[in-house]
């Protein structure tokens, strides 16, 4: 039998045969929820997050087909693919068809399929979302330095919300009570943690610098990344690796700094040297204790 038989190969195929058709995409993550018999109710609360997450990478146009105008680009649609192929592969495990789940991120979607918490949903999809992009450092080195940053954004991001919903006194700190309430990924504000629509710019390619688009984060999105996130993000990546068994996570941080297609000697833009004092507070009230 070759490498790639029974299930894999059913997910790679269905995943080729929407590559470029970003509603399509949407379509078949949709379906996955629905498992193999397309009648899994304990399982589709959890489809608004997974929606969520690609939603915003649709409306941007970084999936868009690469002949497009604009062209989407090859990074996004490959972190995107490796989502869709694993969540694909599993319902075909599911289905009775043969071969084992070809990494761990797989097994990680058949432990949420056996029972779906919120827990073992953010483990699935992190861990899919992780392995895109150790797997893709290459094309993400060929993204403009503005889009390099806000994949660091992007992953720091779904790494937090993992951590409201499961480890919520290092997310935050004295109101550690609130975190797996603000963090359940079948609920709203998860959905806006990880859609990033007020994060990231909603057009691609970016044209302006780095800064620019830092100062015109919205306001709260930016206290939330520098006040909440990025004062525990070395502490986040370490425990993430360990959360998805994946030490190779922590290559990706140094000293608090991201560094996946990031030179070390520009970590000044993930810190803020005039933080308000909204800020400060926030920083201090939700410190990991």
């Amino acid at each position: 039998m070759s490498q790639e038989s029974g299930a894999l190969a059913s997910a790679v195929a269905q995943v080729a045969a929407v590559r470029d058709d970003p509603a399509a995409r949407l379509a078949l993550m949709a379906r996955v929820f629905r498992g193999p018999t397309g009648n899994a109710p304990k399982h589709l609360p959890f489809r608004r997050a997974a929606l969520s997450f690609m939603r915003w990478q649709s409306r941007r146009g970084v999936l868009n087909a690469l002949d497009a105008s604009p062209p989407g680009s090859l990074w996004w649609r490959a972190v995107n693919e490796r989502l869709l192929r694993d969540g694909c592969e599993t319902v075909a495990i599911l289905g009775g068809m043969s071969g084992e789940p070809s990494s761990p991120s797989v097994r990680f979607w058949l432990d949420f399929a056996a029972e779906p918490t919120g827990r073992n949903w953010y483990r699935a999809h992190n861990a899919s979302v992780v392995d895109a992009y150790l797997e893709n450092r290459r094309l993400a080195d060929e993204e403009s330095a503005p889009e390099r940053f806000f994949m660091h954004v992007a992953l720091a991001r779904v790494l937090y919300a993992h951590s409201l919903a499961t480890a919520p006194r290092l997310a935050l700190g004295r109101f550690a009570p609130l975190g797996r309430l603000l963090g359940d990924p079948r609920l709203g504000m998860a959905g806006a943690f990880l859609s990033l629509r007020r994060v990231l710019p909603d057009r691609y390619p970016l044209e302006l610098d780095v800064e620019r688009y830092i100062d015109d984060e919205q306001h709260l999105g930016r206290l939330l990344d520098y006040a909440v996130i990025a004062p525990k993000l070395q502490a986040l990546y370490e425990w993430s690796a360990e959360e998805l068994a994946e030490p190779r996570l922590c290559e990706l941080v140094r000293d608090g700094n991201p560094t996946y297609a990031w030179p070390l000697e520009e970590r000044h833009v993930w810190s803020r040297r005039e933080m308000p004092f909204a800020g400060r507070l926030l920083e201090r009230a939700t410190r990991a204790r």
